[in-house]
């Protein structure tokens, strides 16, 4: 049996070592991935810099559609499936594009109010209204094991095509857009700052062996002059 190796999303915690992170597979790799990489425009004038020296750094942003269906899960009488489909699937991913949900509030309400007990009684003061401090979530996008890479979603686009008895979605394309995010050395992101490390590494290991065949290449050009 061949290895096929399906693309994810995964949304993690800070460290990973919190709840289970939640992960959507793909249940079927989208057919093309479409990458654009912006360059920051060279400023001029007063604020010109050298022609040699390095610039903003690229933004690198993705688009993909992702294919879901329940079909073979409904001939193979899975129970998830038959009872809602695909929604789970959906469900995980419009997750990964809000705040944290109603669990983490009570979690972050609960820190608060000890927060607050505590401040008493060493006899300070607590602060008329609390800060927020929702979060949007950490995601990596993994494409085969050369690209792991931090990102956020900027656009998701859900086609429901078809569905059971029960108006459950059992067959979707979804349109995802996502920017890979330049994580600087003093983030608080290991995690992040991991993948993008690795994910760099392995983009130099390709380059420098396309070095070598052009090595070989320039050789073979001059040799037939």
């Amino acid at each position: 049996m061949s290895l096929y190796m399906k693309g994810a999303l995964i949304e993690y915690g800070s460290d990973f070592l919190g709840p289970i992170p939640n992960v959507v597979l793909f249940q079927f790799n989208p057919e093309s991935l479409r990458r654009e990489l912006q360059i920051p425009s060279r400023r001029t004038g007063a604020e010109s810099r050298e022609t040699s020296q390095a610039g903003d750094v690229p933004v690198e942003n993705i688009s993909l559609t992702a294919h879901f269906s329940a079909t073979d899960k409904l001939n193979d009488k899975d129970v998830v499936e038959r009872g809602i489909g695909i929604g789970h699937r959906l469900a995980a991913l419009e997750k990964m594009i809000h705040p944290k949900g109603r669990i983490s509030q009570l979690s972050r309400m609960a820190v608060d109010a000890v927060t607050e007990s505590i401040a008493r009684r060493r006899g300070g003061t607590h602060p008329a209204q609390s800060i927020p401090r929702e979060h949007y979530p950490r995601i990596l996008f993994v494409w085969g094991t050369m690209r792991i890479l931090p990102v956020t979603i900027t656009s998701m686009s859900i086609n429901e095509e078809e569905y059971d008895f029960l108006l459950n979605p059992v067959r979707a394309e979804v349109a995802i857009g996502l920017s890979v995010i330049n994580v600087g050395r003093c983030s608080d992101d290991i995690v992040a700052q991991g993948a993008m490390e690795y994910t760099n590494l392995a983009k130099d290991a390709l380059a420098v062996t396309e070095q070598g065949y052009a090595g070989v290449d320039i050789y073979e050009l001059f040799s037939n002059i």
